[in-house]
């Protein structure tokens, strides 16, 4: 088997939470007397955190840092009290990690979601399977693109990055696997368009989850 481990992203990979992500944000603008915005506007808001969400809903008015950091951290409360209300996996989801795991390939999850709330969400609704390892933002500095945190996750899993596959579906995912000497998969039932995962590296695309058995 040419691959030993997996990295998945959470969020447009394994999760379907744009509901979510999107009710919460939209309360806080609500709240603000600010604009709301609709579920395709926040594909194109989510996988760079949820500093990154923030700054682009909030209006132009109130992008300074000061603001950002206000209405983050109101994000933030509103968010970790409704984060797995409508999220679940993705269909197809459930039947690949079984498989992973019939396989001993070993799986882990790094996503740019706040640390706290990515495991929260994979307690809630990800417990069933053994990852090696959950990581979410501490730090901006740290954030997807930067290996760092795929290549901690692949010491923990003591494999070669070069036996290791990404799963993301955005643009940072794939860059985040090439910079890190992953293989790139990008998935379509996610965030972000075919175009933009090719354009940012992906070496592989599947519109299935079940696919990426046949790249292992």
């Amino acid at each position: 088997m040419k691959f030993k481990g997996v990295i998945f992203d959470l969020d447009g990979t394994l999760l379907n939470s744009i509901e979510d992500l999107a009710e919460s944000m939209n309360t806080v603008l609500r709240n603000s007397n600010f604009p709301t915005h609709n579920l395709s506007d926040y594909k194109g808001y989510i996988g760079n955190g949820i500093l990154n969400l923030v700054q682009r809903s909030l209006p132009v008015s109130h992008s300074d840092n000061d603001s950002c950091k206000k209405y983050f951290n109101l994000m933030y409360e509103e968010y970790s009290q409704n984060c797995t209300n409508k999220t679940a996996p993705y269909e197809g989801i459930a039947d690949l990690l079984d498989k992973l795991e019939a396989k001993n390939i070993k799986i882990g999850i790094l996503s740019n979601k706040a640390d706290k709330l990515t495991k929260k969400a994979v307690q809630v609704l990800l417990s069933k399977w053994n990852f090696v390892c959950v990581e979410g933002l501490t730090t901006e500095e740290l954030k997807k693109p930067n290996p760092i945190k795929a290549l901690q996750i692949s010491t923990e899993m003591d494999i070669d990055p070069c036996d290791i596959i990404f799963v993301g579906d955005s643009g940072v995912d794939m860059e985040t696997a090439n910079n890190a000497g992953m293989h790139a998969v990008g998935v379509l039932w996610g965030f972000r368009s075919k175009t933009e995962l090719i354009k940012t590296g992906a070496k592989s695309i599947i519109s299935h989850p079940i696919e990426l058995i046949d790249i292992l």
